[in-house]
């Protein structure tokens, strides 16, 4: 059976951060295993608290992944401090990791900081360079390459400067934008764009989904192109059939293809 590893934060909601991750990749039939980098108190609504986990243990953690069972693909998402950044990346490097999905996880839907300055510089600097696929939404590419993006011919050069930076590939995720939403993906020659028809609603932990299922296509050996095509596909499913949950943004539905239709569950 295929493998994939999510180096991410826990959220206790269920929604979005190792729990969203872990939901996908059994969904899409890989065997899902994680390393806790954060232990976040959230809900639908907002961010409460969050915890980080120690370096020490953070290394301790993927020690005992990468010295017992092969890993096909990496989902790094939270990664809260320069401290965290900086030993995720040296491990994945000794390691050999192979098909690593980034999230730049910079920022909750209810705007809490989830990775401090200095740890953005670091991930620049030290961790996009060896990603093979970088996933920004728009605040967080324009973080990333220090430029207004407002078009889609701008996500495309944003995508060109990530790719720029040394990450194999980049989907710039246009879920920001009025009207339909449109990605674009850039792999250092082509260019791709992913559009959908706007599903009304924004979902709790989409993103954190989203690159776990490109993780999971990639694990299970697909191209960049068509792991990024597949996950879109799945993503735009999950959103669908989102759950109302909680007081706020409700979760994606991760199993929905494994559930009657919405309309049937009523």
């Amino acid at each position: 059976m295929r493998t994939a590893l999510t180096i991410a934060g826990s959220d206790c909601s269920g929604g979005a951060g190792i729990q969203a991750d872990i939901k996908t990749m059994s969904a899409l039939k890989v065997y899902g295993m994680s390393v806790i980098t954060s232990v976040v108190a959230e809900n639908t609504s907002r961010v409460l608290s969050l915890e980080n986990v120690s370096v020490k243990m953070i290394e301790a953690q993927m020690d005992a992944i990468f010295e017992d069972i092969n890993v096909d693909a990496v989902k790094v998402g939270l990664i809260y401090s320069r401290e965290i950044v900086e030993a995720v990346a040296r491990k994945l490097v000794l390691f050999g990791a192979k098909n690593i999905v980034v999230d730049p996880v910079m920022y909750s839907k209810d705007g809490t900081a989830l990775l401090k300055e200095d740890a953005i510089e670091a991930f620049i600097k030290i961790l996009l360079p060896i990603s093979d696929i970088v996933t920004p939404n728009i605040p967080e590419a324009e973080r990333i390459c220090g430029q207004i993006i407002r078009t889609v011919s701008d996500m495309k050069e944003a995508a060109k400067t990530i790719v720029g930076m040394g990450a194999k590939a980049a989907l710039v995720k246009g879920g920001h934008f009025e009207g339909d939403a449109t990605d674009v993906f850039f792999d250092g020659a082509v260019y791709r764009e992913f559009s959908h028809s706007r599903v009304k609603g924004s979902p709790h932990g989409t993103g954190c989904t989203l690159s776990s299922a490109i993780a999971s296509f990639l694990a299970r050996g697909y191209s960049a192109a068509d792991a990024v095509k597949n996950a879109k596909n799945y993503i735009t499913g999950a959103i669908e059939n989102a759950l109302d949950i909680g007081k706020g943004n409700g979760p994606t539905h991760h199993f929905y293809a494994f559930y009657p239709k919405k309309e049937e569950r009523e």
